[in-house]
């Protein structure tokens, strides 16, 4: 039996795209002025991304997400390609130091992003089809850990660091409520801390990030001058903020504010208000999102469901701990806000998908 579209998760993703367009605005036109000489450069690009997404995610919210099942080895190789591809010089574009991009005219598409979702439909499968062996580590855990491994070594040599542990705690955690032991968990984290530490030391600008993280003032003009920067636009906030239109730190003290660092223009202007705002629109969605996945009528659609909640959520925590401070830079977006065609299309992808989940539960 189908049901009608939940209208509350439709209305929350919504509002808090059209907020993410606003302050999009608000923390990019001195700098697209300066640079462009067209304050609206950043929100007209935001904005075409933002109509195609609506349309991805209604049409997705009307596509039966089983066949996404049937089709997960075909998308997950598609995946595989285009992330292969990326590396390739005069195919992939370096931005950020980074080459994860393929370039179209002024716009970018990130296949890391898109490879998320055909990881999160592949696992959901795997993890359906083989409840039983999920008990056994060998035959059940190690394969499906495997593959995810692979394309996280793919997406850390573009290399992008914030985008691969966003997929891997994501994956991390539907396998965990598939019902694999703790103390399984437990080894694997405690190898995944010193794979951590080996990243860390090999790549020279990461340990960068950790001296500015422990202490930004070690490095004020270098490593640590994000972070600060941040810092100042979230203190002065206050409960009621700046005001709109009103933050300092967009006046060329935080670099690019419209994309990582959205969420403390937002702090800025809008204070502890603004704050507790985005951070309650974020966990409605997760909550909508986790009932319809507690519902799903069969265990591909509750691990589907459950994998794409998560990784909103988990890339959603992880921008804003770096926001204030608490993990080092990671470069991770903030979904539905901050500027980046492939980061909004991908969340309301996501969304799109959830709904036709519910429509079938």
């Amino acid at each position: 039996m189908k049901h009608k579209l939940d209208k509350w998760l439709v209305g929350a993703v919504i509002f808090i795209c059209l907020f993410g367009i606003v302050m999009i605005y608000s923390a990019s036109c001195i700098w697209a002025d300066y640079k462009f000489h067209d304050a609206f450069k950043f929100v007209k690009a935001q904005s075409i991304f933002f109509v195609i997404g609506l349309l991805l995610m209604y049409f997705l919210s009307n596509f039966d997400h089983h066949i996404f099942k049937k089709k997960a080895n075909t998308l997950l190789f598609g995946c595989f390609i285009l992330l292969v591809l990326v590396l390739i010089p005069g195919i992939g574009t370096v931005r950020n130091g980074s080459r994860s991009w393929f370039g179209i005219g002024s716009l970018g598409i990130q296949p890391s992003e898109f490879a998320k979702i055909g990881l999160i439909i592949f696992v959901s499968k795997y993890l359906a089809n083989n409840q039983k062996l999920m008990f056994n580590i060998k035959k059940g855990v190690l394969p499906i850990l495997l593959i995810i491994m692979v394309f996280f070594g793919l997406i850390m040599l573009e290399p992008d660091f914030g985008t691969a542990m966003v997929m891997v705690l994501t994956l991390i955690v539907l396998i965990f409520i598939s019902g694999v032991k703790v103390d399984f968990f437990v080894k694997i984290g405690l190898l995944g801390l010193a794979g951590i530490i080996v990243l860390i030391i090999i790549a020279p600008y990461r340990m960068a990030r950790i001296v500015s993280f422990l202490n930004p003032w070690s490095d004020p003009l270098g490593s640590g001058f994000q972070i600060i920067q941040s810092l100042y636009a979230i203190g002065p906030g206050g409960l009621l903020g700046q005001g709109f239109m009103k933050s300092r730190q967009k006046h060329f003290y935080l670099p690019e504010p419209q994309t990582d660092f959205i969420f403390s223009i937002i702090s800025e202007e809008f204070g502890f208000l603004g704050v507790l705002i985005v951070t309650s629109l974020f966990f409605f969605i997760f909550y909508r999102a986790i009932r319809i996945a507690m519902k799903a009528s069969d265990l591909f659609s509750k691990y589907l469901a459950f994998g794409l909640a998560f990784g909103l959520i988990i890339q959603a925590i992880l921008n804003l701990m770096v926001v204030v401070g608490i993990i080092p830079v990671t470069g991770v977006t903030l979904p539905f806000l901050s500027y980046g065609g492939s980061s909004l299309l991908v969340s309301m992808a996501s969304i799109g998908i959830i709904l036709n989940i519910s429509k079938n539960n």
